[in-house]
């Protein structure tokens, strides 16, 4: 298929951290840029997402996770069978 050129402004900055990321993926900006043009063809969607980050609750209930786990606190199992599993849950 050929392929034209499309011009487009944006800041300096933007365009070098998108060709970084890009080439950490391996993958050119033409190709990032092309990928979701198409996406946006085929859906008729545009969606942004960024990379999951942990809330500061879920970073405290992690860590009070680990120092149970270290402690040998609020840990059961393994178990051999769901009979298992449910018989600790009940009790």
């Amino acid at each position: 298929m050929k392929t034209i050129a499309i011009n487009i402004k944006t800041e300096k900055e933007v365009k070098e951290g998108a060709q970084r990321l890009a080439r950490e993926m391996g993958l050119s900006l033409s190709a990032i840029v092309t990928a979701s043009l198409k996406q946006f063809v085929r859906t008729g969607e545009v969606q942004f997402s960024v990379s999951p980050r942990m809330t500061p609750y879920l970073e405290k209930v992690i860590e009070e996770a680990r120092r149970d786990y270290k402690m040998g606190k609020n840990i059961s199992g393994p178990f051999e069978s769901a009979t298992d599993l449910m018989k600790s849950l009940r009790s």
